[in-house]
Formats: structure tokens, C-alpha cells, sequence
């Protein structure tokens, strides 16, 4: 039997133990139902409620701002990376494990948090939720949105993705769009015949390898967009030519972007050829002169970055909300086999959100 959470000590040894509880998107029941316990029988003083595998703990003291603190409990794939196991000493010391950096450090801060956030200056929510890492219908937080959205209410959102330790500030949009190219079938052997689909794209491909990405600076954020060639297909067999050709291509923008206008813009990209969006995720601003936010740059003692990818922080801000990411490390470190984060950033984080919520 799992052994149960301890919230109110160390939170890198609640960190390492959160890894331990393997919970692949789908199957967070037995780490939920962990942290459900401990929030209640160590945080009597908040008011608790779960929904399917997402647990939600919040006070209700009246003051003047709330802020929601979120973290997902799910990892990707186990891959050879359970258990967690630790290297070093002090200052150097590192975790490893799946989760570590995505994000059970993060959850690991919060609910340290939780237990020990007894009187703080804001009132607080905390969302513990599932189904992160998969398919955006399963997202524990669109089933909160849907059927308990009072539980997402308030002043700033900080979800605890890794973030070395650093304020990252809202969120870039991302779109997939397909480019479609049309010809004529014909044998290889008399090819003239024909109107090769696949060469008809060269022109799309060079317009990628031409293109200039812009950058934005939102709120002392600098935000780079990308536009790359992710995949193309097309061909019916080796000795005829193709009609059909299919190139994909995936745009991350600037947040100051709407969806509407990143399909406008790659419409005026690719010019000339038939454009269709796949799927898309709007952005989030930065948000960082709302108050709250500004008292946790404050408390950071650094300077805000900007997010280079999409993130929660996205629903949140749809939902009228200013939201960061803040949590322990290297998001190039997530989903890889050699995920691991300094115990040093775990702490900190620790040690920036308690001075936020605890200060005057």
C-alpha cells in the first residue's frame, strides 16, 4: 500500500513521493484519491470537492483577491523512468523520475501550499486535475469549466507547468492548418500527361523556408512565432503521378494574435493554394498589470519571460482571467525519458508562493 502523503514537511520529499504513484493519463484514480485524503486530514481549514480524478480545495475567508493554483496529476507513458531516484547532494541535488518535471514537482508545491497556507493574504483555490497530456475533450479542467466553473472564478491563475523556477507569462496560440495541392493522374512513362500534385507543392515549401517569424514584446515579454512544415503526404503508386498532395503545417503565434486572424495570416502565406485549419488554440496575454500579478513578479525577485508554447494558463484567460506558468524545471526536460528537476528549484518555488500568498 501506497503510503500516505505528507503535505506539510518537505515538499521535495512529497515531490519524490508523488512520482512514485505511477497515474498515465486515464489512470490518476489511486494518486487522486491520495491527495484527496491528505487534503483532508491535513487542510481542515479548506473546503473540498472531487470531480471524477480532479480534486478541488479553496478557502472562502473574504479577501479581497483570489488566485487559482492548478497542476495536473498526470504524466505521459511510463519509459523506463519509475521509480523516481535521486543524485547529489545539497545545492546540486536532482530528482528523476517521470513527472518530475511534468509536473509533479509543481503539484508537489502546491500541495505543500494547501497544508500550509493556512491564513493567506488572498483567498485560494487549488485545482488538482486529469487528463493533461491526451485529448483536450478529456481535460479534467474542461470538466470543471463545464460542470463547477464557480471553482475556476477568481483574480490571477498560476498553473505549476515547469518553468525553471521562472514567471512565465501567458501563452502562445497554435494552429494546424493542411495545404492542399490538386493535379491530373497519368502514367510515369508518359508523364506530360499528367499534373504532378507533390511538385505543385515546391512553391508552399519554399515560401517555409523563406518566411520570416515575428516578434512580439507584450508586457516586457518577447514572444517568437513559428511556422514549420510538419508533415506531408501524397503518391498513389511508383509509376503513376500524383493528384493529390496534402502538406501540414503547424503556426505558433504571438498572443496579441486571435485565431481568426493567425488563419488570415496563413491564408496570405500560402496564397494561391487551398487552405484548410485542422484544429487551433487561442493564446493568452501576459496579464501582468492586473495587481495580483504584479505582487507576484514582486515576490519572484526576477524578470517575467514569455511562454514559448500553449499551455492551461489559455483557459484561464479565456475565461477572463490573468494567468502565468510558475513551477520547478526544464520544460525541454518533459515527456523525455531523462526527465529530472533540481531539488534547489522545488524549494524555490516553494519559498516565492509562500511569500506571495502570505505577505501583506
Amino acid at each position: 500500500m501506497t503510503a500516505a502523503l505528507q503535505l506539510a514537511g518537505d515538499p521535495v520529499e512529497l515531490a519524490a513521493a508523488l512520482v512514485d504513484v505511477p497515474s498515465v493519463s486515464g489512470q490518476e484514480a489511486e494518486l487522486a484519491a491520495l491527495v484527496e485524503t491528505a487534503l483532508r486530514e491535513q487542510a481542515p481549514h479548506l473546503e473540498l470537492v472531487r470531480s471524477g480524478n480532479t480534486v478541488l480545495a479553496r478557502t472562502t475567508l473574504g479577501r479581497p483577491f483570489r488566485v487559482v493554483l492548478a497542476g495536473h496529476l498526470d504524466t505521459v507513458p511510463v519509459n523506463g523512468n519509475l521509480p523516481g531516484k535521486r543524485t547529489g547532494e545539497g545545492d546540486e541535488e536532482i530528482l528523476h523520475g517521470l513527472g518530475s518535471v511534468d509536473m509533479k514537482g509543481g503539484d508537489a508545491v502546491l500541495l505543500h501550499l494547501a497544508a500550509t497556507a493556512t491564513a493567506p493574504t488572498h483567498d485560494l483555490t487549488f485545482v488538482f486535475y486529469d487528463c493533461e497530456e491526451v485529448d483536450a475533450a478529456r481535460n479534467g479542467l474542461g470538466r470543471i469549466e463545464r460542470w463547477l466553473p464557480e471553482w475556476l472564478a477568481g483574480d490571477l491563475a498560476i498553473v505549476g507547468e515547469p518553468s525553471n523556477a521562472v514567471v512565465e507569462a501567458g501563452c502562445q496560440g497554435t494552429m494546424r492548418v493542411e495545404v492542399h495541392t490538386t493535379g491530373r493522374r497519368a502514367h510515369t512513362a508518359r508523364a506530360w500527361m499528367g499534373a504532378n500534385a507533390i511538385h505543385a507543392m515546391s512553391g508552399a515549401l519554399r515560401r517555409l523556408d523563406e518566411y520570416e517569424p515575428r516578434r512580439v514584446e507584450i508586457d516586457g515579454c518577447h514572444y517568437r512565432e513559428g511556422l514549420q512544415a510538419v508533415a506531408i503526404s501524397g503518391g498513389v503508386q511508383g509509376n503513376v503521378v500524383p493528384d493529390e498532395a496534402v502538406l501540414t503545417v503547424n503556426y505558433r503565434f504571438a498572443p496579441d494574435r486571435t485565431p481568426d486572424q493567425a488563419e488570415e495570416h496563413l491564408c496570405q502565406v500560402f496564397a494561391g493554394y487551398a487552405v484548410t485549419v485542422v484544429d487551433h488554440a487561442a493564446g493568452a496575454m501576459p496579464g501582468l498589470s492586473a495587481p495580483a500579478a504584479r505582487q507576484l513578479v514582486h515576490a519572484s525577485g526576477g524578470d517575467p519571460v514569455a511562454k514559448l508554447g500553449w499551455t492551461d494558463v489559455a483557459r484561464f484567460a479565456a475565461a477572463g482571467l490573468p494567468a502565468v506558468n510558475f513551477g520547478p524545471g526544464d520544460p525541454t526536460l518533459a515527456h523525455t525519458r531523462e526527465e529530472h528537476v533540481p531539488v534547489a528549484q522545488i524549494r524555490r518555488c516553494a519559498d516565492v508562493l509562500t511569500r506571495f500568498l502570505m505577505s501583506p
